[in-house]
């Protein structure tokens, strides 16, 4: 934890070099002189070794990275008093649920504001826990027993972690040219995805995986 009146010491990790980049810029804009990015990591032993020589405060945290996703993140760091806020642009019941099991504190999705993300942080550096409303509810909604974790993880096993992403965002009714965008992967990419993804849960178009989806509460 830092001093009451020094910054909050952060790493940044995402697999986007340029995703990092926009929020170690929103950071030093909105948060001078209560938030530090100290380093940067893309993937997982990136993450791990920055932490490790850095001892943050806060580590920002991506969902999906290269080497075995946040999760696996949070469970090989051997550094005390470390917090973790999953910043992701999943949404997903299960996505929120795992993170928050696995030890962060928090969970924002990446359409928050670089003031939130300030606010966000400096709360989970002083020990509250912190969600959208949304997210908070299907963190409820899990520990009461309502979500069947379990059952959804084991379809979502026959998916990559990138096919994960683009069968959200395509059954949320983006485009491919959206999608593309998003993630900044090439259209093609996003077509073999998408081919990918209805081959292994065996439907035939977005409209049923729209209703899959949206039956297993991922939209």
């Amino acid at each position: 934890m830092s001093e009451p009146d020094a910054p909050v010491r952060v790493v940044v990790v995402d697999d986007h070099a340029m995703f990092r980049r926009g929020v170690r810029a929103e950071l030093e804009a909105a948060g001078a002189g209560v938030v530090e990015v100290v380093a940067e990591a893309a993937d997982v032993d990136e993450a791990v070794a920055a932490v490790a020589q850095h001892r943050p405060d806060v580590v920002l945290l991506d969902v999906h990275l290269p080497g075995g996703g946040g999760v696996e993140v949070m469970r090989r760091d051997s550094a005390p008093g470390t917090c973790y806020l999953a910043l992701s642009v999943s949404d997903a019941a299960e996505d929120v649920i795992g993170t928050i099991r696995g030890g962060a504190r928090g969970y924002v999705t990446k359409t928050i504001t670089g003031p939130e993300l300030v606010s966000a942080i400096r709360r989970v550096a002083d020990g509250d826990a912190v969600f959208s409303p949304r997210l908070a509810g299907f963190v409820l909604d899990a520990f009461a027993g309502s979500i069947e974790v379990a059952a959804v993880d084991e379809d979502l096993d026959r998916l990559t972690e990138r096919e994960r992403e683009v069968m959200r965002l395509i059954a949320r009714g983006y485009a491919y040219k959206e999608v593309a965008k998003e993630l900044f992967i090439s259209i093609k990419t996003v077509e073999t995805h998408m081919s990918n993804v209805l081959r292994k849960l065996q439907l035939s178009s977005r409209h049923e995986l729209t209703r899959w989806a949206s039956d297993r509460r991922l939209l």
